[in-house]
């Protein structure tokens, strides 16, 4: 649960909005690592209150916020149009002139979503009912922005899964050591140098036009699939901060470091993480059973299990880099989480590796590759 407080000025914030019913409460919500999300309450006269999701945007990760915004206000509105009016996917409110985003006094950077209701998020997997729904909703996603009109979205974070690039900041940030901390890492910084040739093996695939560009969310964890309370099927993708150009395959990787691995990212006993296979089967089965599936070519099928290790390196590196910058850019609750999480992501790469044999057998039986 975030422990960002509500701002005192937030009632000014939503009376730009075109809102029915008498404002109640507001209050933290959710476990992002990026922005400020809290839940609001009005009272329209009926038993049950009207939710929405108001949300500060962290302007220091997303430089380029009424972009992002364009971004998100484009892919709600085509998705609301594929599913049609009675789909309960991700919508925004507007303010009272059609504005996505509104700036308050202080700077900020504000928008309003409708809740969705009945229907919840989990942290982490649980079973592989929900691994495999997971898969088929973000399999689908990619397929309902496939014919997204506009032109190419906005790259919210540039370079974000480029891995290269991602590879050359943390070499920056052990060069400079500005929080003088290279020394206590000396086993995870070789680590990272060890592995460095996976950084280019996608980027090299889709230079010689082996691999293609897609619209894909980029942010694949289970916690951005809301799942009905009732059936437990998904009912919509949310965080859509992140939704730009970018591979399929980084969107696999992306669930299959979050939702095939034994353990949470910031477990403080790296040994406690590895690849559980059955799990790393059904977001396969799932993944390739979606809209998506069909679109795949042999080379990205056949790229799956490794997409897995990559965004696992590529998340490691990034909670290194970030230690050894002191904590800039993500959310901390002591001063060695994100040394935590850059274990526990090594180990997992380290799990993979060791894994790679069934892995592929996998890949040959579900995937034909």
């Amino acid at each position: 649960m975030s422990s960002t407080p509500v701002p005192a000025h937030f009632p000014d914030i939503l009376r730009q909005y075109p809102l029915a019913g008498r404002y109640v409460s507001a209050a933290p919500y959710g476990s992002g690592h990026i922005n400020d999300t809290f839940v609001v309450h009005f009272d329209e006269g009926r038993p049950a209150p009207k939710r929405y999701i108001a949300q500060r945007i962290n302007h220091n990760i997303f430089k380029n916020v009424p972009a992002l915004m364009a971004n998100v206000q484009r892919v709600t509105a085509h998705l609301v149009a594929r599913t049609g009016p009675d789909s309960r996917a991700l919508a925004l409110a507007l303010t009272q002139d059609g504005r996505a985003v509104i700036r308050d006094e202080f700077g900020g950077w504000w928008r309003l979503y409708h809740f969705v209701e009945g229907a919840h998020t989990v942290d982490r997997v649980t079973n592989e009912a929900e691994a495999r729904e997971a898969a088929v909703a973000f399999g689908n996603f990619q397929a309902q922005l496939a014919d997204l009109p506009g032109g190419r979205l906005e790259e919210t974070i540039p370079n974000f899964h480029h891995t290269r690039s991602r590879f050359e900041n943390f070499r920056r940030a052990v060069t400079e050591d500005s929080a003088g901390r290279a020394k206590e890492v000396q086993s995870e910084i070789a680590f990272a140098f060890s592995r460095e040739a996976d950084a280019d093996v996608l980027l090299a695939l889709l230079a010689k036009g082996e691999v293609s560009e897609r619209v894909t969310h980029n942010d694949t964890k289970i916690n951005n699939v809301m799942l009905d309370d009732a059936t437990h099927r998904s009912v919509a993708v949310i965080d859509l901060d992140t939704v730009m150009p970018g591979l399929p395959l980084y969107d696999f990787g992306e669930m299959m470091r979050t939702s095939a691995s034994s353990t949470a990212e910031d477990d403080p006993q790296a040994d406690n993480m590895r690849l559980e296979l059955p799990y790393f089967r059904v977001l396969v089965e799932g993944y390739l059973a979606s809209a998506v599936g069909g679109v795949l070519n042999a080379t990205e099928r056949a790229h799956l299990g490794f997409a897995g290790k990559l965004m696992t390196y590529e998340n490691g590196l990034r909670f290194l880099t970030d230690y050894l910058q002191g904590d800039t850019y993500y959310k901390i609750k002591h001063p060695r989480h994100n040394l935590d999480r850059c274990r526990t992501q090594f180990a997992l790469v380290r799990s993979i590796e060791a894994q790679q044999d069934a892995i592929r057998r996998i890949l040959e039986e579900v995937a034909g590759v």
